[in-house]
């Protein structure tokens, strides 16, 4: 399908909003459906022209069309699903945008059942720390990846339409396995944000907190950014991907064990090679994405 004539976002905020743009401006898309819990955020989502109409978990709005991206809190997914599968087409494909897989798989084999052949998980990895409409823009997703985990049982057609919905978006797709991703991304995303939200909360737990966040520049700034992300996705987040990101904080927590031990023994010449080490693998890393 060259086009999809019928999307339907449901959850209109930073990704599912983006999403729609990216479509509109590649001209790919032709009507976008925006269902969500908030008639504010819905309404905000019309004015921007993010999408052309208000939906709702209704046949009219789900029946006749060709995609539907769920980019809800992983909390939600469940119940999202279970909403839905009665209402779907016999040829919609059904996509989602979470941040983790396992779960997502197994809500989908539980609540879809029927329609298990046209759900194709998904994650776009690219964000940024603002949530909802507002925060929505078409270049989102240039040049950054989507992961798809396929299912065993999906349609060959229904994989392929959501492939090239985000290579539309400006996107480069791969492939994963469900256990994979979310291993993947326990370390590289998952981790980093739990480590913000914990130093700004050790920050501001100090009596003399308003003095410390005087004093806070860049650096304090660019590690902390991610903090100012969405409280509820990042719950649901790490609740639903809790073994991996376990796994991960216990590896974290040896690192600080080592740095402390060099610390208190003094040992320069270990502490300067751990930083030189990191910024040379970090210099690496953005070599390598530019």
């Amino acid at each position: 399908m060259e086009r999809i004539e019928r999307l339907v976002i449901v959850g209109v905020g930073l990704i599912g909003g983006s999403f729609a743009l990216a479509l509109k401006e590649a001209r790919a898309v032709g009507r976008v459906i925006g269902v969500g819990r908030g008639a504010g955020n819905i309404r905000r989502a019309l004015d921007l022209g993010i999408i052309d109409t208000g939906g709702a978990l209704d046949e009219a709005t789900f029946a006749d069309a060709d995609l539907v991206l769920l980019a809800v809190p992983a909390g939600q997914m469940r119940a999202v699903m279970r909403s839905i599968a009665p209402l779907l087409g016999a040829k919609t494909v059904v996509t989602d945008a979470g941040s983790t897989k396992q779960d997502v798989v197994g809500f989908a084999r539980r609540e879809l059942k029927g329609t298990l052949s046209r759900f194709v998980p998904g994650h776009p990895i690219a964000g940024t720390e603002k949530s909802g409409a507002d925060a929505a823009f078409a270049g989102l997703y240039r040049g950054r990846r989507v992961v798809l985990t396929p299912l065993e049982e999906n349609e060959p057609e229904a994989v392929e339409l959501v492939r090239v919905a985000w290579v539309r978006c400006g996107a480069s797709v791969f492939d994963l396995q469900p256990k994979e991703h979310d291993a993947v991304l326990a370390s590289v995303s998952h981790l980093p944000h739990v480590l913000a939200y914990a130093l700004v909360d050790q920050v501001a737990g100090h009596k003399n907190a308003k003095q410390l966040f005087s004093y806070a520049a860049g650096g304090f700034r660019d590690f902390t950014r991610i903090a100012s992300s969405h409280p509820e996705m990042w719950r649901d987040i790490c609740l639903a991907n809790k073994k991996a990101l376990l796994a991960e904080i216990d590896r974290y927590g040896g690192k600080l064990e080592r740095v402390r031990k060099m610390l208190e023994r003094g040992d320069a010449k270990a502490l300067e090679a751990l930083f030189a080490g990191a910024r040379d693998a970090r210099n690496r890393w953005l070599k390598d994405t530019q």
